[in-house]
């Protein structure tokens, strides 16, 4: 049985009074909730910040992004084995906001995979299609390109500390959100495609999380389905009671 996993991406929002205010909030509530891992990803300047006050406790810190060098001369970077020493436990890597807004392509995700995984970082890779992908019925080709590029050189062993995220692009921010049904399809898609690259037992263990307009409103039931684990969540993580209900629809 795969643990659901809720991690709530701040994006770039809060400020030093709102991120004190949320991620305790987040970990009083936390602790009411069983069976279910939470993480919380908030924008860098307040990760020290966020970092001791879930310090001890079952709240992961995770980041937004990195660079794939361990140091040098990039100005405005920061790499992965910053955030570890910031106390960061995982990062978001490939989402559709850096892909679409800031040219990522696979490659260099595929690379930023390594590195985070080589620091010690374990990470969330996010894939996900256009709407003009979706309509035009090239959801799984293009699912299918993302998983592969993404995952090259990834093994059995290392897919371990790996977790997907499946955030179909028109569903981010949207308020429209993928149906029960077309998100177990996907996520059905994803885990059959990363047995054929790794293996059925480890893709049996994987997590794949859903994103896009999750709310408290639809979030039982998406997490009902048989492959959704849990859930990325962007806009509601933002709002400690809306977080925390969603936490709770998957325990």
């Amino acid at each position: 049985m795969r643990k659901k996993f809720i991690a709530g991406n701040w994006k770039m929002y809060t400020n030093r009074d709102a991120a004190t205010k949320l991620a305790s909030a987040v970990l009083e509530g936390a602790k009411a909730v069983g069976g279910v891992d939470v993480a919380v990803c908030p924008p860098f300047p307040y990760l020290g910040l966020v970092a001791d006050i879930v310090k001890g406790s079952s709240v992961r810190l995770g980041a937004q992004n990195i660079y794939p060098e361990k140091e040098g001369a990039f100005t405005g970077e920061v790499s992965p084995d910053m955030l570890v020493d910031m106390g960061c436990q995982l990062v978001i890597l490939g989402h559709s906001e850096r892909r679409h807004k800031m040219g990522e392509d696979d490659a260099f995700i595929n690379k930023k995979t390594h590195a985070a995984l080589a620091a010690g970082l374990q990470v969330i890779l996010c894939l996900g299609e256009t709407l003009a992908e979706r309509e035009a019925n090239q959801t799984e080709k293009v699912l299918d390109v993302q998983t592969t590029k993404g995952l090259e050189g990834i093994t059995a062993e290392t897919l371990g500390r790996i977790v997907i995220a499946y955030e179909p692009v028109w569903a981010i921010g949207t308020g429209k959100t993928a149906s029960p049904q077309q998100a177990q399809d996907a996520h059905a898609f994803l885990r059959k495609r990363v047995s054929q690259l790794v293996g059925d037992a480890a893709a049996a263990k994987l997590i794949i999380q859903y994103g896009g307009s999750v709310n408290p409103g639809n979030a039982a039931t998406l997490l009902s389905q048989p492959d959704v684990d849990g859930a990325l969540v962007g806009g509601a993580s933002l709002k400690q009671d809306q977080f925390l209900a969603i936490v709770q629809a998957g325990a």
